[in-house]
């Protein structure tokens, strides 16, 4: 009888013991549920963030204009110088001024020619007598002296036709310049009268510069005409 106690014992203690391992790894089990930490989500990586320049960017330099060269000189000025006795000379030289660019130079006697001093048909006028007397031909002039006389490398020398030689009040103009390095050019004006030596004969004169051969024209010619004959000589 003892030996079927102690079995049934044995039993229950198997049976309680069965009973206290189930509810111990049910409650094992259940509490790792609850304390495992959630897993840490893993961050998104960044972008990283462009450094901002130490330096200051170089500035592009703006290309700067070439300076426009300054027209090439085609030489020295131009001068006309002229006596004029009627007006007829005078407007010959202004249409010569006018197509060199040139400057004009009149030649005024200190006593002027009224109209009965160049009447040479009558005997007793005064270019009659400075005609006859080469003594009276040294005609004293309001002006001599060009300003810049040095700047000016060509030089046209007008006057009228008197006696088939230059009217006189041109020559104390011509003694009294230097005319070395420049080129002169003599024109005349006549109704009837060509040039004749009357060029020539104010190159000896001056004794000076490269003397060109000159031009005459009818005391009614055109602009036109003075223009085409400065435009012929190059």
């Amino acid at each position: 009888m003892k030996k079927i106690l102690a079995i049934i014992l044995c039993l229950a203690c198997i049976v309680s013991l069965a009973a206290c391992n189930s509810g111990t790894a049910n409650s094992s089990s259940s509490s790792s549920a609850t304390t495992a930490p959630a897993p840490t989500p893993t961050p998104e990586p960044t972008a990283e963030p462009t450094p901002a320049p130490t330096e200051a960017p170089t500035p592009t330099a703006e290309p700067t204009a070439e300076p426009t060269p300054e027209p090439a000189s085609e030489g020295g000025k131009t001068l006309v110088v002229y006596y004029s006795a009627s007006g007829n000379t005078g407007r010959v030289a202004q249409a010569i001024a006018n197509t060199t660019s040139g400057d004009t130079f009149e030649l005024i006697p200190v006593t002027p020619y009224t109209d009965e001093d160049l009447d040479w048909t009558a005997d007793g006028s005064r270019v009659n007598q400075e005609h006859d007397d080469e003594s009276l031909r040294d005609i004293a002039l309001e002006s001599t002296t060009v300003d810049n006389w040095a700047e000016y490398d060509t030089v046209y020398v007008g006057y009228p036709i008197w006696w088939g030689i230059a009217a006189w009040p041109v020559n104390s103009f011509i003694k009294s310049n230097d005319f070395t390095g420049k080129t002169v050019i003599p024109f005349c004006t006549s109704s009837s009268s060509g040039l004749g030596e009357s060029g020539q004969l104010l190159a000896d004169m001056a004794g000076t510069g490269d003397w060109q051969e000159g031009q005459r024209f009818q005391s009614s010619v055109s602009d036109e005409d003075v223009a085409a004959w400065v435009s012929s000589l190059g």
